[in-house]
């Protein structure tokens, strides 16, 4: 029988090691930003009963669920964080405490087709604030900063958190008497940066049915900023012509307003009218997080303010705010444009020690005392050449190789080997765990990602 040739299935992504420990360091990277702003950890099954993962139905989603079937029950991979996050929320809610703030980092399924850059196994990056019967828009505010805070501490320095309110577009459209075509005039205007401001105007005529007047009044407003007006001044025409956009400006000016205050530098943050955001999801502050040089990658950080989280699972009103970054196409788009920061330690090991006698013991205590202090530490005990063992240091990076030949136990002393350098000593094994321990410290405190 032949040998059945290895293949990854297509939409599937295998990282090889030193990749793998890049793509690591940004899942604690953000573990650790979404910690510090109080976001509790939580797992949930990848694998769920179909009738819960697809309670809502039809639609796109469910043709990219994949479903199976064990015995007589009906299963499905999950396609997304937050159906598994409503369910949760529903189950548990009588055991958890309000505002529920949570953050997942996990492996997703859809059944698209595969294309450069989109995947059918992915991990997404989530966090979530749940209020029990309300939440006060301060929460909304708070969402920007974390964004901020998680895209820095991945070492991404150029990025910018585009904002907007859905009640400002709900309440401007029926300001404008649009309210029947808001859906339409949406999917419209999403397409404004591709085609640009006339030949948007020109499809709002020819498909919706607006005035031209009326399609250029509305695109003069949501691109103001690009004349360098803001949004709230060009916004205040329309005052107290709509409850429901007055109540969406004074959130967008309280989301703005706190900007500063939550650590987002004004070169970081821009209100943006154009922003919809699911437009039967979100019902408040939406949230788009671009890279200027690369507008080509789109959204790295998405989200927003929804009104009902669990609401086919309990008729009780859970509403929150929340954000996903798409980890796995993030990491792929960084690494094409070569923002990966190859000067990360993505090696297994710190220090890689060659016992060059027959007694290892030397060698076995001088890796445990190592690993005691937090240095990670490997013993090669092949029985290969100088050479090969030296090519293998190599080949993996470590930056540290330490010796333990018959003069060096004779003297009771180690020979410590800077594989960057060159630069090589003779000192006591004390003397080395205290070298090593301050010259890895650096390296395992870079991003990664390049500044």
């Amino acid at each position: 029988m032949g040998k059945m040739k290895p293949r990854t299935l297509s939409g599937f992504l295998e990282l090889l090691p030193d990749r793998q420990v890049q793509f690591d360091k940004m899942i604690d990277a953000l573990r650790a930003s979404f910690s510090l702003y109080g976001f509790t950890p939580l797992d949930t099954p990848i694998i769920e009963a179909a009738e819960v993962l697809l309670a809502k139905g039809g639609g796109e989603t469910e043709k990219q669920v994949y479903q199976l079937t064990k015995g007589d029950t009906d299963l499905a991979l999950r396609f997304d964080l937050t159906v598994p996050l409503a369910k949760y929320v529903a189950l548990h809610y009588g055991a958890l405490t309000f505002p529920f703030r949570r953050f997942q980092i996990g492996k997703v399924y859809r059944g698209e087709r595969a294309q450069r850059g989109r995947f059918r196994e992915f991990y997404q990056a989530d966090i979530d604030i749940i209020g029990d019967g309300s939440l006060a828009v301060i929460n909304e505010a708070e969402i920007p900063g974390v964004i901020y805070h998680s895209l820095t501490a991945l070492g991404l320095s150029r990025f910018v958190i585009r904002i907007n309110n859905r009640k400002v577009l709900n309440g401007l459209f029926a300001a404008l008497g649009l309210t029947a075509r808001a859906g339409d005039i949406l999917r419209t205007v999403d397409k404004l940066e591709k085609i640009g401001q006339e030949h948007t105007a020109a499809l709002l005529v020819r498909d919706i049915g607006m005035e031209q007047s009326q399609a250029n009044q509305l695109l003069d407003l949501l691109t103001c900023t690009q004349r360098g007006v803001s949004p709230i001044a060009a916004l205040s025409a329309y005052s107290g012509k709509n409850a429901l956009l007055d109540e969406g400006i004074e959130e967008l000016f309280t989301v703005a307003k706190h900007m500063e205050d939550f650590g987002v530098p004004d070169t970081h943050f821009a209100m943006d009218l154009t922003i919809a955001r699911g437009l039967d999801y979100y019902t408040g502050t939406v949230y788009e997080t671009i890279i200027p040089d690369h507008p080509e990658i789109g959204s790295i950080c998405s989200g927003g303010r929804y009104d009902n989280l669990a609401e086919y699972y309990t008729d009780k009103p859970l509403p929150g705010v929340g954000i996903s970054i798409g980890l796995t196409r993030l990491f792929y788009v960084l690494e094409e444009q070569g923002y990966l920061n190859d000067d990360l330690l993505t090696a297994p090991a710190d220090v890689l020690i060659l016992p060059m006698t027959d007694d290892l013991a030397p060698a076995i205590s001088f890796a445990t005392a190592l690993r005691g202090v937090g240095v990670r530490a490997q013993i090669y005990g092949e029985q290969k050449k100088f050479k090969a063992k030296m090519g293998y240091a190599d080949r993996l990076n470590i930056p540290y190789v330490v010796f333990l030949g018959e003069d060096e136990l004779a003297a009771g002393k180690v020979t410590v080997k800077n594989m960057v350098s060159g630069d090589q000593e003779i000192v006591s094994p004390e003397v080395a765990i205290k070298g090593l321990t301050a010259g890895v410290a650096h390296q395992k405190t870079l991003p990664p990602v390049r500044q």
